[in-house]
């Protein structure tokens, strides 16, 4: 089976190459993305299999992006990170796992295996072009 493919999306590198080196020791393959324009880019290429999505974002609305990634992408996972223990309803219907930044890195990766990697029970959510 391939590697699951993560679209990281955030406006900061140093926070980017983090995610990206936790995902990839746990055998995900990661594209990264600091721009709206960018991470649509990268998706209407197809073969993501999930998207992590900071909340917030200089200059942009991490709700707005959600919606939009679901407008186009309706079966794509959006794992939401957030520093915030209380967040909007609205953004959380959006998302299908969300995920405090005050967590350990491992709860991260349990979050993008659940929505990755099916179990028995799990039909997954694999969008691939």
């Amino acid at each position: 089976m391939d590697s699951p493919i993560v679209l990281c999306f955030d406006d900061r590198p140093h926070v980017l190459e983090l995610r990206k080196a936790a995902l990839t020791a746990h055998d995900f393959s990661v594209a990264t993305a600091m721009s709206g324009y960018t991470a649509m880019g990268i998706l209407e290429g197809g073969a993501v299999d999930a998207v992590l999505l900071e909340y917030k974002h200089e200059g942009m609305d991490a709700e707005a992006v959600a919606y939009q990634i679901k407008q186009q992408f309706p079966t794509l996972p959006i794992i939401l990170l957030s520093p915030y223990s209380d967040m909007p309803e609205r953004i959380l219907w959006l998302v299908d796992e969300y995920v405090m930044k005050s967590e350990p890195p491992e709860g991260l990766v349990r979050a993008v295996e659940r929505v990755t990697r099916p179990t028995n029970t799990d039909q997954g959510h694999r969008r691939r072009a």
